[in-house]
């Protein structure tokens, strides 16, 4: 999708953007830049400028005293992430504004939820970055407040994230928390703080296993073999809500090694190493739209599913944890296939598959 709607030029197979854009889609398109290259690199930018202000400079005494900040706050994540009153601003400013209206992203309530009860939204397909989940959720541009009153957001991302000097206050400032049993026990199980009156959990189940599967025009889910958040949900007794992002696969061209092969083989094992998943992507860029580091401008439909009522039970077993697991697989595909027509270009085409 071009960013303008003046005709684009193609040098030497290479499209070019316009000469004649509007201000307000180049601040979209540096938005989407700034988040991306934050997002991937923001963690690795955030050790080496600590490093450098540690050693190289004067400040080293303010690094210090944070990292006094950093040991107090170091379980934050784990209890239910930051209040809202230090994150109401961050989830509202122009910045995220712009963000959402470079694809656009669009927040699909298909369901009423109770206001006073938890719940928790597993959510599909992971992409690379998971931009339709950042936008709807992470943020109040799409007023997923005034959609789901009463409910207080809160996504689940690496825990990795919130180990890095300075980093971690991005995270938070999008109130996430970390992905460990602790965290989501904890937000599965406990009140929300004033005003909410329940909690809404997003979990990407997918992972960062599954941004290797994602490829423009395919829907590739892993989700036949978790079955932890099915269990978790059972023990807490919280509703299931399935959530799938149409147009979230087309943003980035990858290089894809199949399962099996010397590449993923590679990709794998840095995935265990370091938590996350190593892709030879490809977008577009500032001026020109067949290659570079920012999402392709393409539109993201986060829809919402009805709830899946489960009992509340202690200890379940493998019977009942593959019954209700089973039950979400079955939702979520109806999701896709009664959705797909309303978001995707080529609907008859688009298919879901379930851990290739």
């Amino acid at each position: 999708m071009c960013d303008s709607t003046t005709a684009d030029m193609k040098i030497l197979g290479v499209k070019f953007a316009p000469l004649k854009v509007p201000l307000e889609r180049r601040l979209q398109t540096l938005t989407a830049a700034i988040w991306f290259i934050w997002s991937a690199f923001g963690g690795l930018f955030s050790a080496v400028i600590t490093v450098y202000l540690l050693i190289y400079t004067q400040t080293r005494y303010f690094v210090l005293l944070y990292f006094l900040w950093m040991y107090y706050d170091w379980n934050t994540c784990n209890r239910g992430g930051r209040s809202y009153a230090w994150t109401k601003f961050a989830r509202s400013n122009v910045f995220w504004r712009h963000f959402c209206n470079y694809f656009p992203i669009k927040l699909v309530k298909t369901a009423d939820l109770d206001p006073k009860k938890s719940y928790l939204f597993v959510c599909t397909p992971h992409g690379l970055l998971s931009a339709g989940v950042v936008g709807s959720f992470g943020t109040d541009i799409l007023d997923c407040k005034k959609l789901f009153p009463g409910l207080e957001m809160r996504s689940i991302i690496l825990d990795q994230h919130f180990k890095m000097p300075f980093f971690r206050e991005y995270v938070s400032t999008l109130c996430c928390c970390a992905s460990n049993a602790e965290s989501i026990k904890y937000l599965l199980s406990s009140p929300p703080e004033s005003p909410f009156t329940g909690r809404a959990t997003i979990l990407i189940v997918g992972g960062a296993s599954e941004s290797l599967e994602s490829r423009p025009g395919t829907y590739r889910i892993l989700v036949k073999k978790r079955k932890g958040f099915v269990k978790l949900a059972l023990q807490h007794g919280v509703p299931l809500v399935p959530v799938f992002s149409f147009g979230e696969t087309d943003l980035f061209n990858q290089l894809y090694g199949p399962e099996g092969s010397l590449f993923r083989r590679f990709q794998h094992y840095i995935r265990k190493s370091i938590g996350l998943a190593p892709v030879i992507f490809s977008g577009r860029g500032f001026f020109q739209y067949s290659f570079g580091l920012i999402p392709k401008r393409a539109p993201i439909s986060v829809v919402v599913g009805s709830p899946i009522e489960l009992p509340k039970i202690a200890q379940p077993t493998a019977d009942q944890i593959n019954e209700y697991h089973e039950k979400f697989i079955q939702r979520l595909t109806e999701l896709f296939e009664t959705h797909k027509h309303n978001y995707l270009k080529n609907p008859e085409k688009a298919v879901l598959e379930l851990d290739v």
